[in-house]
C-alpha cells in the first residue's frame, strides 16, 4: 500500500504581513482617539465656579512699612465703581453716615480709593471690593439701625457686578469683599434671634466679609470667610489725648450708657443679658464707680479721666467704647462672654485690657482692685503704645499701621492660606 500523498503545509506569515496588520490597527486606534478629542473640545465647558484657591496668584505678598511711611503692599484690590444709589447718595443724605459706629463701610471704601495698591484694571486684581452702604439709614423710631433694605440692595449690587464683569462669575464671589459693620454682621439684622433665623444671604456665602461681629465658637452669622474689624470711631478722637500717660485719672471705673432696670427688647429677651442692669444694681451707689445713664456729648472727656472703662455687651457683644477706651488710655474692661476682638496679633488684647465673665459682675470691684495692686502699670504701658492705638483708627487716606492697613494685612493672610490649601491639595493628588 502506497503511502498517502503528503499534504502541502501552510507557509508561516512573513514579518512584513505582521507589520501591515498591526499598522492598520494602530491607525484605526489613532483615528478614534483624535475623533474623541475633537468631540470633547467642541463640547461646552462645565459652568461650575472655581474654588477660592484656584484663581489666586502664586506671587508671594508681604505688607511692610517703608522708611517714607508709605505702605508697600502687593495686595491688589479693584474697587467697583457702583452707581451712587449704592453708596454716595446715602452718605450725602446724612452726614452721620460717615461718622457713626457703623461707618467702617464708608471709611474702608474711601481709604481703598486712595490706596496705592489699588488695581486700576480688574484683571490685575487679587481681590474685588464691592462698596455698598447698608448701615447709613441709622435713625429709626426705636433707635435701631434700619437694615430691612440691606439684602435687597446687596443683591442688586451683585446682579449688577455679574452682568458688567466676568470676575464674580468665575469664583461665585469668593474673591469679592464686602463690609458688614453692624451688630450681627453678615446676617444683616440688628436682633440676634432674627439674624440667626435669616442667616447669611445665599449669594454672599462664598465672599469675604469685614464685620465688627465676632464670637468664639459656632455662630450662624460668622459662617462665612470674614475678618473681624473694629467699630468706627471718628479719627480725631485719637488726637484728643496724644499723651494719655499725662492725663489726670480721678475716676476709678466709668460707664455711661443705656442701663434700664427692666430693659426688655422687642424680641422678649433682656437687653445686654441683664449685665448692665446688674452693674447698676451692684455699683450704682458705690462711689468708686461713675455710672451714668443719661447722654452727654462730651462723655469722652470722662473716659480720659478714668482708670477703667467698662465695656459691657449691648444688643451685640461689641461696642465702640472698646475703641474709645484704648484711644483715650483708659483700660477697657470687656464684659461680653466669648467675644472675638479685632487684629489680635497686633493688639494682643490680654496685655491691654481686662475680660470679666458676665456671671462675675458681683466680683468686678475685687477684680479691679487686684489689678491696681499688681500689674496696673504694665497694662497701662502696653495700652498707651501709639502703635496699638493707631491700629484701631480708620484714617482717610490710609496710613501704615492703621485699621484699614490692618484689614489689608488680614486679607493677605487669607490669600496666603488659600494658596497653601491649593498647594497641599495638589501635592495630595
Amino acid at each position: 500500500m502506497r503511502d498517502p500523498k503528503p499534504r502541502r503545509s501552510q507557509a508561516a506569515p512573513t514579518l512584513a504581513a505582521k507589520l501591515r496588520k498591526h499598522s492598520t490597527c494602530l491607525l484605526l486606534l489613532l483615528w478614534f482617539a483624535l475623533s474623541l478629542c475633537l468631540f470633547l473640545s467642541a463640547a461646552p465647558p462645565a459652568a461650575a465656579p472655581l474654588s477660592r484657591s484656584s484663581f489666586l496668584r502664586s506671587k508671594p505678598r508681604a505688607l511692610a512699612a517703608t522708611t517714607t511711611g508709605a505702605a508697600a503692599s502687593p495686595v491688589r484690590i479693584y474697587v467697583y465703581d457702583l452707581p451712587a444709589r449704592f453708596n454716595r447718595d446715602w452718605a450725602a443724605a446724612d452726614a452721620r453716615c460717615a461718622r457713626h459706629l457703623f461707618a467702617a463701610e464708608v471709611a474702608v471704601h474711601e481709604a481703598l480709593l486712595a490706596y496705592a495698591g489699588r488695581a486700576a484694571r480688574p484683571e490685575d486684581a487679587d481681590l474685588f471690593f464691592v462698596p455698598v452702604y447698608v448701615s447709613c439709614n441709622f435713625s429709626t423710631p426705636n433707635g435701631f439701625p434700619s437694615l430691612s433694605h440691606a439684602r435687597g440692595l446687596l443683591a442688586e449690587a451683585v446682579d449688577l457686578v455679574r452682568v458688567r464683569m466676568p470676575y464674580w462669575n468665575r469664583s461665585a464671589g469668593a474673591d469679592h469683599v464686602f463690609v458688614a459693620s453692624h451688630d450681627f454682621g453678615a446676617c444683616f439684622h440688628p436682633m440676634e434671634d432674627v439674624a440667626i433665623a435669616d442667616g447669611i444671604p445665599e449669594f454672599l456665602k462664598r465672599s469675604i466679609l469685614l464685620q465688627t461681629f465676632g464670637v468664639q465658637g459656632h455662630h450662624v452669622c460668622q459662617e462665612v470667610e470674614h475678618v473681624v474689624i473694629p467699630p468706627h470711631v471718628p479719627p480725631e478722637v485719637a488726637h484728643e489725648l496724644p499723651e494719655p500717660e499725662k492725663a489726670q485719672r480721678d475716676i476709678f471705673a466709668f460707664f455711661r450708657g443705656k442701663m434700664e432696670v427692666h430693659p426688655k427688647n422687642i424680641s422678649g429677651r433682656f437687653y445686654s443679658k441683664k449685665v448692665r442692669t446688674e452693674l447698676l444694681q451692684h455699683y450704682g451707689r458705690n462711689r468708686k464707680f461713675y455710672l451714668k445713664r443719661k447722654r452727654f456729648d462730651n462723655y469722652r472727656s470722662e473716659m480720659a479721666r478714668s482708670l477703667f472703662c467698662l465695656c459691657p455687651l449691648g444688643w451685640a457683644p461689641w461696642s465702640p467704647r472698646l475703641v474709645e477706651s484704648v484711644l483715650l488710655g483708659c483700660i477697657p474692661v470687656i464684659i461680653a462672654d466669648n467675644i472675638r476682638l479685632p487684629f489680635p496679633s497686633v493688639l494682643q488684647w490680654p496685655e491691654i485690657s481686662l475680660q470679666v465673665a458676665e456671671k462675675d459682675i458681683a466680683n468686678l470691684e475685687m477684680v479691679l482692685d487686684h489689678v491696681v495692686a499688681t500689674n496696673l502699670t504694665m497694662i497701662q504701658k502696653n495700652l498707651w503704645d501709639p502703635v496699638k492705638r493707631k491700629a484701631l483708627v480708620f484714617n482717610r487716606p490710609m496710613e501704615v499701621g492703621d485699621a484699614t492697613w490692618q484689614v489689608l494685612r488680614e486679607l493677605e493672610v487669607l490669600l496666603d492660606q488659600s494658596q497653601r490649601r491649593r498647594y497641599v491639595g495638589s501635592w495630595r493628588r
